[in-house]
């Protein structure tokens, strides 16, 4: 195995590795996300995208390359250099091979790549949504014992108002209850009173206002006749002359 195919090996143990301690299941999420905000990892975040879409570029590279050499070992014509060189068989299905095994390096390097970073979004944003549910029930919970309490205070505040009115009628005297009666009745007095007279008031209002029509009628005819008079006397003024 070459320089380059045994790094790309390498980083794909790495990756395995790493993708089995992200998904150990005693290791939650909110501590996953406690480690990626360590101070090291805000220095290296300005590289990560940089170095993410380098290391595809690379892989993606070595997978073709991979490839082109399964399909160049795949096509070979080996039956006329098979008798002539009886091990050049072996020696083809040999590079052929390696094409195949470094073909699979790079694919599932590639592949465990793309994962890996989905993985530790996914982790976050678990994380988070975890947190956030936390936050949201606690709030909830203390939202309903807030509930409760006004409820249980609300009970007892009707049932203060009951036992004060159920008191309030067993202790009243009743010379109280004559005088509140008897100030009732005379205010109902004065409101009949003050309604008869506002009826009285209306009534004259309306026969002062059938009084004033009547008087600017006459007022009107009056000042019609003294119109025709006024017209019969300028005409018998110039027959005179």
């Amino acid at each position: 195995m070459t320089l380059q195919w045994t790094a790309v090996a390498s980083f794909l143990y790495v990756e395995i590795g790493v993708l089995v301690i992200l998904c150990l299941p005693f290791i939650s999420a909110e501590r996953w996300q406690s480690i990626f905000k360590w101070s090291i990892w805000n220095h290296l975040s300005q590289f990560w995208n940089k170095g993410f879409l380098t290391m595809i570029i690379i892989l993606i590279v070595l997978f073709l390359d991979a490839l082109r050499e399964v399909r160049k070992y795949s096509n070979a014509d080996q039956s006329k250099d098979a008798k002539l060189h009886p091990n050049m068989f072996d020696h083809m299905h040999m590079k052929l091979f390696r094409a195949q095994r470094n073909l699979y390096i790079s694919g599932f390097s590639l592949f465990l790549w793309l994962v890996m970073r989905r993985v530790i979004t996914l982790i976050n944003q678990l994380a988070t949504a975890v947190g956030t549910s936390a936050a949201l029930q606690t709030q909830a919970e203390s939202a309903n014992k807030a509930a409760k309490k006004y409820m249980e205070d609300n009970e007892m505040l009707k049932q203060a108002l009951t036992d004060g009115k159920g008191e309030g009628g067993k202790t009243q005297d009743p010379e109280e209850n004559k005088l509140l009666k008897r100030e009732v009745q005379r205010l109902t007095e004065e409101l009949k009173s003050s309604t008869d007279a506002l009826k009285k008031s209306k009534s004259d209002l309306d026969a002062m206002k059938k009084q004033t029509e009547g008087l600017t009628k006459e007022y009107d005819s009056l000042l019609q006749e003294h119109q025709e008079l006024q017209n019969q006397l300028d005409s018998g003024d110039k027959k005179d002359n």
